[in-house]
């Protein structure tokens, strides 16, 4: 996570320090800046880590970090982790983006580095129960309808039990308020296959990574080429492509510009793997003497899918010069250690 810390006074900078030190002995990648007379301008400063940080912590008012945020707004599914911080490091403020942004766990970690408290003001946190969005992020899940959140915090938070219904196998126990759901009604599903959104009450669908994707493509393929063949073979198969949790190909594809700019625009996770790895891969359905020929082995997209394991869920599928298969690993919905 890259973190803007700003500070405004010598003892705001001192804090800034430990805090930044801190952070980055838990892996973060923090940047401390000088803000206020003879510092930076506070509105470019906010401009730059907004939409290039994953958290700003302010530490100075609160009304500063407010008023220097307010322009930029718009959700709290894509807006950064937003915290205040009083100069002597008593109180931690997550003031936006809770859940998803992880606001209120990054409050928690700064509070115990600076020696203060977490004033967490979000009703579920308040409460102690189950925050469906902020576990589903801990997890990789996507939110595939945000605005059912609310439903399910608001049914947590009236007393009323969250029906749940996942086409996973469940590891541990299910938080407070949650139950399984029987056939028919439920609020809160977890699944990869895309979910008909119709005008009654929809529950909350969470996908899981739960998906890998094989590719294959000819030289010079563009990104758009292959996102097309990605968001077609997905929805053939009725897939969700947002349950995608990774590319396999060839090593021959290693440096293919296309292939890797569509990884990068998707937030996928390239994996490379020789034709004697691929060969070895079992599962697979579709073989090719040509592809044999040029590339070593009778099948890319394929193999690649199964190279971590699972089983086939589209076979190979072939889209103007790129090939896609995709494959169902083995997933578990993980509530280990969920209290709440």
């Amino acid at each position: 996570m890259k973190i803007g810390l700003v500070a405004f006074t010598d003892r705001g900078m001192e804090l800034g320090r430990r805090l930044a030190q801190g952070l980055e002995a838990q892996g973060e990648l923090c940047v401390l800046d000088r803000g206020g007379k003879g510092g930076v301008s506070l509105a470019h400063w906010t401009d730059a880590h907004f939409l290039h940080s994953q958290a700003l912590i302010y530490i100075g008012a609160a009304g500063i970090a407010v008023r220097a945020v307010a322009p930029w707004v718009k959700s709290k599914m894509t807006d950064p982790a937003v915290l205040c911080c009083d100069e002597n490091g008593r109180y931690v403020i997550p003031l936006l983006s809770g859940h998803v942004g992880g606001a209120n766990d990054l409050a928690r970690r700064a509070a115990a580095l600076c020696g203060g408290q977490a004033v967490v003001t979000t009703a579920t946190d308040g409460r102690g129960l189950f925050a469906a969005d902020s576990w589903a992020k801990k997890r990789g899940m996507t939110i595939l309808n945000p605005q059912a959140v609310k439903t399910v915090s608001a049914r947590l938070l009236a007393g009323k039990s969250v029906l749940l219904r996942s086409d996973f196998p469940l590891r541990g126990s299910l938080p407070q308020g949650l139950s399984l759901a029987p056939e028919g009604e439920c609020h809160l599903l977890i699944s990869d296959r895309v979910v008909e959104q119709t005008d009654s009450p929809s529950p909350l669908v969470l996908a899981p990574p739960s998906l890998s994707v094989g590719i294959g493509c000819r030289r010079g393929v563009s990104a758009e080429q292959i996102e097309a063949a990605f968001l077609g073979a997905f929805a053939q198969a009725g897939l969700a492509p947002q349950s995608a949790a990774w590319v396999g190909s060839v090593d021959l594809k290693a440096q293919e510009p296309g292939l890797l700019a569509f990884c990068s625009a998707r937030g996928l996770e390239p994996r490379f793997y020789s034709p004697e790895e691929l060969a070895r891969v079992e599962g697979s359905r579709a073989s090719s003497d040509f592809v044999q020929t040029i590339v070593g082995v009778d099948n890319v997209c394929e193999r690649a899918a199964l190279a971590q394991g699972g089983r086939l869920v589209l076979g190979k599928q072939v889209r103007k010069g790129v090939t896609v298969a995709i494959a169902r690993r083995p997933y578990f919905v993980d509530f280990e250690g969920e209290t709440r």
